[in-house]
């Protein structure tokens, strides 16, 4: 995996030693990791801004706000996943995959924290269930 980070890998470290929350996006095919402090970007779509992706870029990525205590990732499974047409099974690979990546990237960012979905972004999960 190819790290970036905003504004800089110093800056992304200070935040780390201080347990300060960082924003962190997976590209799905586990080809790079985004970090930023989430006082420097503050939202997922402006740190893609900053390191010069397209907006349209979100859609390739798995998005956290992480610190040592805990990463909630901001579960929005986009409606061409994968290419797959079921929208429960397109769900639950979606979900598969998240836990998967992003339990690898926090690994190698040197955190245990454990993932986390808040409930404003459970609503698929409800669909499941049904």
């Amino acid at each position: 995996m190819e790290f970036k980070y905003y504004p800089d890998k110093l800056t992304v470290q200070k935040a780390m030693d201080n347990d300060d929350p960082l924003l962190m996006m997976v590209k799905f095919d586990s080809s790079e990791i985004l970090l930023s402090n989430i006082d420097d970007a503050m939202e997922h779509i402006i740190l893609l801004r900053k390191l010069n992706y397209n907006e349209t870029s979100i859609d390739i990525f798995f998005r956290v706000v992480i610190n040592k205590q805990g990463a909630d990732w901001t579960f929005v499974c986009p409606s061409n996943y994968k290419g797959i047409k079921d929208r429960n099974r397109r769900i639950e690979i979606f979900n598969n995959d998240g836990i998967d990546e992003i339990s690898k990237a926090i690994k190698l960012i040197g955190y245990m924290s454990s993932i986390n979905i808040p409930d404003r972004y459970r609503r698929h999960f409800n669909i499941l269930s049904e």
